[in-house]
């Protein structure tokens, strides 16, 4: 069934009770990758995911495989990646007895899954994996959890029973506040577009910049919205929220109406410190009516595919609603934050590593982990297209960046793929290497090493009177040589003339390689939104 599907990689571990698929694996045209650790083959089936666009497969036993997926998996989930999540079980006989490796994975994934299946009688098993496959991609996609008792999977099937069609509920479309938005967008003055990550999703990326130079108006794009529009265009704002750009607080807090194109108003983005005037309008499209009411404000809503919106709304506005005087003023806004930095300082500054990064950003894919590392790479990577920047939003995963790096290099051999990762996260999933390395999907590791758990650090700096606890990564490993007793290659840099040449190498080496570069544990990643609303953000020496 798989096979029928198209699936053509999936990524897992062996146990007991999943012995019976493994065994027909082998015979299967289906490429299987053997991770180190259950979590990490839910990341790489969700970096396969979200590089490739279509749905990840990953498989565990019964247990604390499945417990150990459950990380992966509600990462996917926050972040609306298409997954099908397989799971061995104990025998459908024993099922409530604490059996051997019995955990109740169909509760467990319940909360973190758009859907769950249990394969208690082997005739459903067609069933549960045609409509498992199909919810995943549908509507707003996500991961779904297909458990699988080892009785069951052992059972005989009539074949024909494989190719039944099953039909699910699709999504239902309300458009009819169309002329409304379209009112809306002609009457405004500075009207911002958000952009998330439905955009990508959606493949609807031409529409988003077509309908942004249509009408002038400045995007600003949360985390998961990042390579809807090149970072380089002259409406591009940038990144909005607790981390972003100053210039995207701006220009949001300045809009009379905010047009928000498959995003959620997650608290990181959508908070006191960045919510518009009190006056301003939301025009909110989402395939997901649930997000419909975030904003706290009343707003016009299309409830449909964001390609198929954009597309109505290029139409009906034809050429009336350009604003061309904002445009100007919102490029004002950028002009005005732009900072030069001293790339040559000692110790190097993370900023210098992404600037140099960008050298080789063309073809590259690129993956982060979560903290600092990720949000100089938010900053600073000159990204251009959807699905070249791949990064845990909603549920800010440690560990997500080498695994999804691994997944992404599967589902996209064609490009070079680099990962941004700070010491603290690369050592929750080290082991990982071997994945890489065994499987021949060679990846380029950007570790920026300050010795400490970056993040936490600076909040505890900031708003914690320096009382810094447990951030400290005291006894750091020497990476360069753990890179190597995996049979990767492994570069130290402790100069900032020595940034270009070590990518350089990692990314024409063809292996695997970690370039452990020694940055600055006192540079910060700036601007910073503080929780409490009634504190000004802390800019400091930040960019834009």
């Amino acid at each position: 069934m798989l096979e029928d599907r198209d699936v053509e990689t999936m990524f897992g571990y062996p146990g007991g009770a999943v012995i019976p698929i493994y065994d027909e694996i082998r015979d299967s045209s289906i490429r299987h990758v053997l991770v180190r650790h259950e979590q990490c083959a839910a990341h790489a089936a969700d970096g396969y995911a979200r590089a490739s666009g279509k749905t990840g497969v990953c498989l565990s036993t019964s247990g604390p495989g499945a417990t150990n997926m459950v990380t992966g998996i509600a990462t996917a989930y926050a972040d609306s990646i298409p997954m099908l999540a397989l799971t061995g079980q104990v025998g459908s006989k024993v099922l409530g007895s604490e059996a051997f490796q019995e955990v109740d994975a169909y509760s467990l994934m319940m909360s973190v899954t758009k859907h769950n299946f249990r394969v208690t009688d082997v005739k459903r098993l067609p069933h549960a994996i045609n409509e498992a496959w199909k919810i995943a991609q549908s509507g707003r996609p996500g991961p779904v959890h297909v458990d699988l008792p080892v009785d069951q999977i052992n059972a005989q099937i009539d074949e024909d029973l494989l190719y039944q069609e099953f039909g699910i509920k699709e999504p239902t479309e309300d458009v009819s506040g169309l002329a409304d938005a379209v009112a809306l967008i002609k009457s405004s003055v500075k009207p911002v577009i958000m952009a998330g990550g439905g955009v990508i999703s959606a493949e609807a990326s031409e529409e988003l910049v077509r309908f942004a130079e249509l009408i002038s108006a400045p995007v600003v794009t949360p985390m998961m919205g990042i390579g809807s529009i090149p970072t380089q265009h002259p409406l591009n704002m940038g990144p909005l929220g607790m981390h972003g750009r100053i210039c995207a607080k701006e220009a949001f807090t300045e809009a009379d109406l905010v047009i928000a194109v498959g995003t959620k108003f997650s608290d990181r983005t959508y908070s006191p410190h960045t919510a518009p005037g009190m006056k301003c309008g939301v025009i909110q499209i989402d395939i997901d009516g649930t997000q419909f009411g975030k904003s706290n404000r009343n707003s016009v809503n299309l409830k449909c595919d964001a390609k198929k919106a954009l597309q109505m709304l290029i139409d009906a506005l034809g050429n009336t609603a350009a604003h061309d005087s904002w445009a100007r003023t919102a490029k004002g806004y950028k002009e005005r934050r732009n900072v030069d930095f001293n790339y040559f300082t000692h110790p190097i500054i993370p900023q210098k590593v992404m600037w140099e990064l960008n050298k080789f950003i063309d073809n590259t894919i690129v993956t982060t982990d979560v903290g600092q590392n990720q949000m100089w790479a938010m900053h600073f990577l000159d990204i251009k297209r959807p699905r070249q920047f791949l990064s845990s939003g909603s549920f800010g995963t440690m560990g997500f960046g080498l695994p999804a790096a691994i997944g992404a290099k599967a589902a996209r051999p064609d490009c070079r793929v680099a990962t941004v990762v700070g010491d603290g996260g690369l050592q929750m999933v080290i082991q990982e290497l071997a994945t890489s390395v065994a499987e021949d999907l060679p990846v380029v590791i950007v570790l920026l090493n300050n010795g400490w758990l970056g993040m936490v650090k600076q909040w505890q700096k900031l708003f914690w009177d320096k009382r810094y606890s447990e951030t400290l990564l005291e006894d750091d490993p020497d990476f360069v040589q753990i890179a190597k007793a995996y049979r990767a290659e492994g570069i130290t840099v402790e100069r900032a003339g020595e940034v270009e040449d070590a990518l350089k190498f990692a990314f024409d080496c063809g292996k695997t390689c970690i370039v452990d570069i020694h940055v600055d544990p006192e540079e910060d990643i700036l601007p910073m939104l503080p929780p409490d609303p009634s504190i000004p953000p802390i800019e400091g020496r930040c960019a834009y």
